[in-house]
């Protein structure tokens, strides 16, 4: 870890305050306030001045610098009075709305049609995105194996911390959640976006801030089943806004919150609502697709 490591602290807490303005509902400007980076601090504590975004602080190579924030640019100087200055990137996913690989099944494209692959989750007409409003909703489709496209879009809720900032989950076969938080700036824990949940961290944390369109691509391998017992686990290649965050993981076992049918057995895609706004839009690449 390098003598930037508290900076870049710093910085990730600016960007998740002073989010792109594509939203009004809140007057982020004024959000923002000034932060020792220094004192008893805890992991994503309630407190402003006792949050951290890494575990252990101070992490390795901790300095503290100094800077201000003016028209998207934060400049400063380090201990040893070196000048910097980095302006605010705005990332966007390779994949994001990219079209469908010829004879793939399109789960959701904005259209009332598409709505008839689902049980549960609600179209906003004038947006053209799936709403969960909260709840389980679910492909009335069952899968095995295939290859997948999703889009999706945390809530900015800059009170909340830990399951509360927009808590979702992405189940493959409705048995192992990849989850879906505002994980941003954080060190990418298996509870945290991109986590596969209770089994496995993401290789980096590719979560981007909320309200930016995200993207999951995944090719999941279901287990197998020979003679009623699983002989074969489950296995997941996932990128995370275009990058591979878990690279033919093996899942030993299902997740929380997953269906009852023994692993092995074809099952729908299923977005959790978990109490939580998420907006999903352009579901499907269900390429190498085996149904039941």
């Amino acid at each position: 870890v390098s003598s930037d490591t508290s900076f870049c602290c710093f910085f990730v807490f600016f960007l998740m305050i002073r989010r792109p303005p594509r939203s009004t509902l809140f007057p982020y400007t004024t959000l923002f306030r000034s932060v020792p980076a220094e004192g008893k601090k805890k992991y994503m504590a309630q407190s402003g001045a006792e949050f951290s975004a890494t575990s252990k602080f101070p992490p390795q190579g901790h300095k503290a610098y100094s800077g201000s924030i003016s028209d998207g640019v934060l400049s400063g100087k380090s201990e040893k009075g070196v000048e910097f200055s980095l302006k605010r990137i705005i990332r966007k996913s390779p994949s994001m709305g990219a079209k469908p690989p010829k004879g793939a099944l399109v789960l959701f494209d904005a259209t009332k049609a598409s709505m008839a692959n689902w049980a549960g989750g609600r179209l906003d007409e004038k947006t053209g995105l799936l709403n969960t409003d909260g709840r389980d909703i679910k492909t009335k489709e069952k899968f095995l194996n295939y290859s997948m496209h999703i889009e999706f879009m945390l809530p900015f809720k800059p009170a909340a911390r830990g399951q509360g900032r927009g808590n979702s989950g992405f189940y493959q076969v409705d048995h192992y959640e990849v989850q879906i938080l505002d994980s941003f700036g954080l060190e990418g824990k298996n509870n945290e976006c991109g986590g596969v949940y209770t089994k496995a961290d993401p290789i980096v944390n590719m979560c981007l801030p909320p309200l930016q369109w995200q993207t999951y691509d995944v090719t999941f391998t279901n287990a197998v089943l020979k003679d009623g017992k699983k002989v074969k686990n489950a296995r997941m290649t996932l990128k995370h806004n275009g990058v591979v965050i878990h690279r033919d993981l093996e899942i030993n076992g299902k997740t929380g919150g997953s269906r009852r049918d023994p692993e092995g057995t074809p099952g729908p895609i299923k977005l959790q609502g978990h109490g939580n706004p998420l907006q999903f839009r352009k579901i499907g690449r269900a390429s190498r697709r085996e149904s039941a």
